[in-house]
């Protein structure tokens, strides 16, 4: 059953799943012969099995806790166009109060909803709503609710201390808790039957251990110039040789990729890339300059592997930020949202 045919007024959602890319078992469940006697029947406790508690810094851990999203609230306007209003809002994400915006098209809904994942931006300096701003302009302009999360950390969110140890994680849980928390406002505005990811850069990431921790989630998914699907390359690429003191204790914490592999494998959502049950879009410029386009290709040929629908777009001598092709790439976008959403 996928989430959205749930129960939306709940605010709580358990997403439980055996976690199995990684066993190593036979598939030996133990003795399949019925007990000697009903009086032993009865004495035999059930033989259900007590789930292992995953690492809690883990797609598993992600996996196996119950998220929770709820609690949209609308604040001041702060701009009306011709074709829609964004307000600045507030939603509960797994105990966390996590700010963003939200654009609403004008005219009759409810229509299709899209969260947006923004990249990496200093949360020294971020502002609420950054990142995607020519997104959340075109998208609403043709008829789709955007809310454009800030994540934990960031503007007015709370903040999570252990965040950035713990691999930034927590903004997975925060997206996870923007869609309940769409599918859950009960705003006529909305259609929480229909809603879909775009995330761009880091948030590409964030979209990749979404569509794995909770499959059913959403309809469909967009990245643009995503980091790697891999936690540790993303690491040395952009913080260790950079000398970000964050590493150390990433490191001390939860052991280097050559110490604690099993750690590092688990953090992936390459690893469990079988669970998804969304189509996914990436957009990859070939010149990209701080997201290398092999990182798309070989999470491309992952999904390929495992069966998924996966589609990836390059653009020659497009750079990171999208800026000559970035019109085209979004006409793409909008035609993959109006097959999957519409």
């Amino acid at each position: 059953m996928r989430f959205r045919s749930m129960a939306c007024g709940a605010a709580g959602l358990v997403l439980v799943a055996a976690v199995g890319c990684t066993g190593d078992g036979d598939g030996d469940t133990g003795p399949t012969s019925p007990p000697t006697s009903a009086r032993a029947s009865a004495r035999t406790p059930s033989a259900t099995p007590t789930p292992t508690p995953a690492n809690p810094v883990s797609i598993p851990g992600l996996i196996q806790r119950e998220h929770r999203g709820s609690d949209l609230k609308l604040g001041n306007v702060r701009v009306r166009t011709d074709a829609y209003t964004q307000y600045a809002v507030t939603y509960e994400a797994n105990g966390l109060t996590i700010s963003g915006i939200m654009n609403i098209p004008r005219g009759k809904g409810p229509f299709p909803a899209l969260v947006l994942a923004h990249g990496y931006i200093d949360p020294a300096v971020y502002t609420s709503g950054r990142g995607l701003a020519r997104e959340q302009e075109l998208l609403a302009r043709n008829g789709y609710v955007v809310l454009h999360t800030d994540y934990r950390n960031h503007a007015g969110s709370d903040d999570d201390p252990d965040n950035d140890v713990n691999l930034r994680l927590g903004y997975t849980e925060d997206t996870i808790g923007a869609v309940m928390a769409l599918r859950s406002s009960g705003r006529p505005e909305i259609d929480g039957e229909r809603i879909g990811l775009l995330g761009r850069s880091m948030g590409g990431g964030v979209v990749y251990n979404t569509l794995v921790v909770a499959p059913g989630l959403v309809d469909a998914a967009v990245v643009f110039a995503p980091v790697s699907s891999r936690p540790d390359e993303n690491i040395d690429h952009f913080q260790r040789g950079d000398g970000d003191p964050v590493v150390a204790q990433i490191d001390k914490t939860h052991g280097t990729p050559e110490e604690n592999p099993k750690f590092w494998k688990e953090a992936s959502p390459i690893t469990y890339v079988d669970r998804v049950t969304e189509p996914l879009l990436i957009h990859h410029g070939t010149a990209d300059e701080s997201c290398p386009i092999v990182w798309s290709e070989r999470t491309t040929a992952a999904f390929e592997k495992a069966g998924k629908d996966v589609e990836l777009v390059k653009y020659k001598g497009e750079h990171h930020t999208f800026a000559p092709q970035w019109p085209a790439s979004m006409e793409t976008t909008m035609d993959f949202f109006e097959k999957h959403l519409r």
